[in-house]
């Protein structure tokens, strides 16, 4: 059965109209419905008009044409005589107009929605095929003066910080971990900023964080009863890496257990051979650096002498630059079992080989393919009990946490090899493997048992960080809560600040990201 439209359900409530104007766009002549007002001050209700004057008001767009509804407001005089009002304007219903406003509350919510889903330029785009008359200004205004801050009780937070531009200036979120929401952007990760915020919420029970020194110092000072939960993740990612530089430490050792302490130039391919000599050269400057450490100069005097990075002065003292072939993502990984097969098969030459990957979908160059051949060759026409080359440390670490069910007959063999000469290097592969399965299982009674096993050993530098970080990294192990929802809300920051060409100040982020929480 057809219904008719009725004019009440185009035009917003509260409104009588007059006259309707058709043309490019729809101009509607109403006026209020009410008889009388309510003085804005003193709350009388006076029905003595003084008055009128015109409000232009835009509305949503209907059948293609912008609308606009002119209003006829009145003046009343206030009735109260100690009232220091003596003329008012009325006001509209709050659902029609606010105070001031230019366009009605519907289309001013459709405004604000589209800033927060869209910014500025793009919504003002797409604001001007709907046929809403709003510039990418009034878009980014009307955000920022409908942000309103979460009123609710905070609990459990979880803290991180984030990059305006990375490297050189970072910022701080906070969010609502039970409610799954942004509470706060913070202009920078200092202790004081974060310890001043934190002493303003002292109702806060539990703090997720990383395992950065910064927040958990701001923490401890402005909440002391609060519980500290190191984040899972982290703790995984710090093992691991610990682990990584554990190799690196061992590299010198470890190519002697392999039989490759030294290098023969001549059986590397073009592509190894540019990795020999910038490992030469890094030798060589490692060297100069070490020889200023022995003459007792301090990290600070050996960057200004020698003109390196912190950095790597400070890896260098550490003994982690061993690698000679650093480990590089290649095309070729998830077509190995193929060339394998190819080259057992007969099959040696190497432009066949791409041509025959190139036909199960390959789309690396022949170069990559032909590197890849030539190693396999000279490996084969190699001299019994020559030395090989040696895996990068990431590769090497790789190979050790991996099942021997993973590896192939010559990784195993190599694994075996090194576990074999280097007892420590497998002792903590054994920390590193039981560690995990500590977090993985949540098992809060063996951590001080692995921490005073592991800082007898290679990992004693990851073990003195967990040591004083003990409360946090016990409650990780036992609270439900960690930082991955902290994790996600800093992804979608992202997004909307490259949405914004990175041009967005803080409290219009601030805005964006708490009103679409």
């Amino acid at each position: 059965m057809a219904r008719s439209l009725h004019l009440g359900s185009v035009i917003p409530p509260g409104l009588v109209v007059d006259h309707i104007e058709v043309g490019t766009g729809l101009t509607i002549t109403a006026r209020p419905k009410a008889a009388s007002a309510r003085c804005p001050r003193c709350d009388g209700i006076s029905s003595r008009m003084h008055s009128r004057y015109t409000r232009t008001l835009s509305d949503l767009p209907v059948a293609g044409r912008r609308v606009v509804i002119t209003v006829s407001v009145r003046r009343f005089r206030c009735i109260e005589p100690k009232c220091r009002t003596k003329v008012f304007a009325e006001r509209l219903e709050p659902d029609l107009a606010t105070a001031y406003a230019r366009r009605t509350g519907r289309l001013e919510t459709l405004v604000h929605h589209l800033g927060l889903a869209l910014g500025g330029r793009p919504a003002e785009s797409f604001a001007r095929r709907l046929m809403v008359p709003a510039s990418r200004d009034t878009m980014l205004r009307t955000v920022r003066r409908r942000a309103r801050r979460p009123a609710e009780t905070l609990t459990v937070i979880g803290i991180d910080d984030w990059a305006f531009r990375r490297g050189h200036r970072y910022g701080t979120l906070i969010c609502d971990l039970e409610r799954r929401r942004v509470i706060a952007l913070l202009p920078d990760r200092e202790s004081g900023t974060v310890e001043a915020w934190l002493s303003a919420h002292p109702e806060i029970a539990v703090l997720a964080r990383d395992r950065g020194g910064c927040y958990g110092e701001a923490a401890t000072r402005a909440l002391p009863m609060a519980t500290q939960v190191a984040d899972r993740w982290h703790l995984m990612e710090n093992a691991s890496a610990a682990f990584l530089d554990t190799v690196r430490k061992s590299m010198a050792a470890i190519r002697v257990a392999v039989g490759a302490a030294t290098i023969d130039p001549d059986r590397l391919t073009c592509a190894e051979r540019l990795q020999y000599e910038g490992y030469r050269r890094r030798m060589a400057t490692a060297e100069a650096i070490l020889t200023l450490s022995r003459q007792g100069l301090p990290i600070r005097q050996i960057v200004r002498k020698t003109g390196h990075s912190r950095k790597l002065v400070r890896d260098v003292l550490r003994g982690l630059t061993g690698d000679v072939f650093r480990a590089r993502q290649s095309s070729l990984e998830a077509y190995l079992p193929r060339l394998h097969a190819e080259w057992t098969a007969g099959c040696r030459n190497g432009a066949e080989l791409w041509r025959r990957l190139r036909a199960d979908g390959f789309t690396g160059s022949l170069r990559v393919v032909g590197e890849w051949a030539t190693r396999r060759r000279r490996h084969e026409q190699a001299p019994e009990g020559a030395s090989g080359k040696v895996p990068s440390a990431r590769l090497l670490a790789r190979m050790m946490t991996t099942g021997r069910d993973g590896l192939s007959k010559a990784e195993a063999v190599m694994v075996a090899t090194i576990e074999a000469a280097v007892p420590a290097l497998d002792e903590a592969r054994f920390l590193l493997s039981g560690f995990q399965t500590m977090i993985r299982e949540r098992r809060p009674p063996d951590l001080d048992t692995w921490i005073d096993t592991a800082a007898r050993g290679l990992l004693a530098s990851f073990a003195s960080g967990l040591s004083r970080d003990r409360a946090a990294v016990a409650a990780a192990l036992v609270e439900p809560w960690s930082n991955g929802q902290t994790e996600g809300q800093i992804t979608r920051l992202k997004l909307v600040k490259r949405q914004m060409y990175g041009r967005a100040k803080l409290d219009l982020l601030e805005a964006r990201l708490i009103g679409t929480g």
